[in-house]
């Protein structure tokens, strides 16, 4: 976001306000995130922005997913696709993911033609027992990067390097319907969700969980997805109608005194 602003991208200021992270289905933040009163709430798109308001939170605005951005910087065509990218369900530090992953890989195999990458989140990837386990199935695995904790160790490629691994793949699938999928469909993609969704350790029953999404997205969930409604979904879920220009985007994250002289 800094990048297209016009601001030091090396040296990101701080945003005035709370910015979506990822994919969300209750009001773009995580339950029990502690927001302070008066400052905005930058979500993707208008449905985080209605479930706050009914949950009493006010000062929203939709700016559309930060992957928009990266898209309207990075607009090179994508080379010749291939294979599948699939991204296991991950927790995080906190909560982990209680599933069979060998059971999940031969669903993957029976299902997916041509060549496979794994892409697992940074403490999945570190674990090597779990690692050898999709390599030893004949899968590419990889990660995009670690997430990092209070603003230290956070890879600011991790965007980046996802958009090549999509642009070289032909299918995204995931056991879960989650920002990856979405990011996909908007690269041409072919999606699908399917397999053992596993359970997160402890999982708040906030967000509904897996029947939740079922019920709200049915288009989204199966081996093989219309890509025509896929793609309206992703328009409205990632909210590509926001796009707000750099000038716009300076003001609203309080970054209108720090452009650089090039972006004025």
């Amino acid at each position: 976001m800094a990048r297209y602003a016009g601001v030091d991208e090396r040296n990101p200021p701080r945003i005035l306000g709370y910015l979506q992270h990822g994919w969300n289905i209750l009001d773009g933040f995580a339950v029990g995130t502690n927001l302070l009163p008066g400052l905005a709430k930058f979500v993707w798109s208008d449905g985080p922005r209605r479930r706050g308001w009914s949950m009493g939170r006010r000062d929203y605005m939709v700016v559309g997913a930060p992957w928009n951005y990266l898209l309207a910087l990075e607009p090179e065509p994508a080379p010749e696709r291939k294979g599948t990218i699939w991204y296991p369900f991950h927790g995080w530090e906190g909560q982990q993911i209680l599933g069979d992953h060998n059971r999940l890989i031969a669903q993957i195999r029976e299902v997916e033609v041509g060549p496979v990458t794994a892409c697992l989140y940074f403490n999945e990837f570190r674990n090597p027992l779990l690692r050898r386990i999709y390599e030893e199935a004949g899968f590419r695995v990889i990660s995009h990067g670690v997430r990092g904790r209070s603003y230290q160790g956070t890879d600011p490629r991790f965007l980046y390097k996802q958009l090549a691994e999509l642009r070289r793949h032909r299918r995204v699938a995931s056991n879960r319907l989650g920002s990856a999928i979405f990011y996909g469909i908007s690269m041409g993609c072919e999606p699908s969700v399917y397999g053992d969704p596993m359970i997160l350790q402890e999982e708040d029953p906030a967000f509904g969980g897996m029947a939740r999404m079922r019920r709200l997205w049915p288009e989204l969930h199966g081996q093989e997805i219309d890509i025509t409604a896929a793609q309206e979904i992703t328009r409205v879920e990632l909210g590509q109608d926001y796009l707000a220009s750099p000038a716009e985007i300076r003001e609203v994250f309080g970054w209108s005194k720090l452009a650089r002289a090039d972006a004025k």
